[in-house]
């Protein structure tokens, strides 16, 4: 199996990092929860034609071969989430969102946005990640939300569309149709 060598960056920072919290797996997908109140999921890999966690639907915008790596961690009331891509279009503004559901074979599979305060579609509420790749099709994206999951509610996925996010108005918080999916653990 072959490691993208972007995982092999967060990989030996995680090494540098001392020995993370202990964990236990929790359901479908491995999803992990530390002790209560802290939660940390995270998912990469390679949208290639095999693998059902990492899904590219539409190969215009998500050729194969580009990789995708999300990492959210939830304590003491704060999220933090990060998104590395590599490999996609370059010099364009893609959307990406935290979703409610795991990626399945269809683009609605995914379900909605993840919101902490259902009904508000907000980045207060949202986990939104929309980035920019750069000239190699390389981009990275951070949001931080002043609040904590709850262990019992997690998100899904991480769904990557094909516009940026609209911030206001009646079609705030859309961006297009969904390119890829990422099941998050």
């Amino acid at each position: 199996m072959r490691v993208p060598a972007f995982l092999l960056v967060l990989l030996a920072a995680a090494g540098c990092a001392g020995s993370p919290p202990p964990m236990h797996a929790e359901g479908p997908g491995e999803r992990a929860a530390a002790q209560a109140g802290e939660v940390n999921l995270s998912s990469a890999g390679e949208f290639t034609t095999t693998d059902t966690g990492v899904i590219a639907y539409d190969r215009t915008l998500v050729p194969e071969g580009a990789q995708v790596s999300v990492t959210v961690e939830s304590s003491a009331g704060t999220t933090r989430t990060s998104l590395v891509a590599e490999g996609l279009l370059p010099d364009r503004h893609y959307g990406a969102h935290l979703h409610a559901k795991p990626c399945g074979g269809k683009p609605d599979d995914a379900g909605p946005h993840y919101q902490h305060h259902p009904g508000q579609i907000t980045p207060a509420s949202e986990v939104w990640l929309d980035f920019t790749t750069d000239a190699d099709g390389a981009g990275r994206s951070t949001a931080k939300q002043d609040w904590g999951f709850d262990p019992a509610r997690l998100p899904g996925s991480l769904v990557i569309h094909a516009k940026p996010t609209v911030t206001s108005g009646p079609q705030a918080g859309t961006a297009g149709d969904r390119v890829a999916c990422l099941t998050l653990r």
